[in-house]
C-alpha cells in the first residue's frame, strides 16, 4: 500500500459491498428491500458477493481508473448515479441481479459459498 501516494488511497476502484447501503431510496419498494437484506449480510455471503458483481459490470469499474473522474467523484458516487441512471425498468435491474446470482451459485460448490458465508 506504501506504494500508492496518499491522494489516492481514499479511492476505491472496484464497488465494494459496504456501499450497497448507499443505494436504498434510488429504486422502487422491491430494490429497497434487496438493499435493506443484503446490508445484514456478511460481505463474503454469496449473495452480497453477487450484488458486488453485478455493480462492478454495471458501473465499467474493470476500466475505473485512480486519476480518472470516476475515482475522484468516489465510487459511492458512482454507484448511484449507475443505478439511478440506469435505463431499464426496476425489473429489469432486479433480473440482472438474479442472473447474477445463479452465476456465482453456478460457478462455485455449494460447500465453499457456505464456508465463506
Amino acid at each position: 500500500m506504501s506504494d500508492i501516494p496518499q491522494v489516492y488511497r481514499k479511492y476505491d476502484l472496484l464497488f465494494t459491498p459496504r456501499l450497497i447501503s448507499k443505494l436504498r431510496n434510488l429504486r422502487n419498494d422491491e430494490w429497497a428491500k434487496l438493499v435493506d437484506h443484503l446490508a445484514m449480510l456478511p460481505e463474503t455471503h454469496p449473495e452480497t458477493i453477487s450484488f458486488s458483481m453485478m455493480m462492478i459490470k454495471l458501473g465499467g469499474c474493470l476500466t475505473c481508473e485512480m486519476d480518472s473522474y470516476r475515482a475522484q467523484r468516489g465510487c459511492a458516487a458512482c454507484a448511484q448515479n449507475t443505478i439511478a441512471s440506469f435505463k431499464g425498468s426496476d425489473k429489469q435491474l432486479l433480473s440482472r441481479y438474479e442472473k447474477t446470482k445463479l452465476s456465482v451459485t453456478q460457478q462455485y460448490p455449494e460447500q465453499d459459498l457456505q464456508q465463506a458465508a
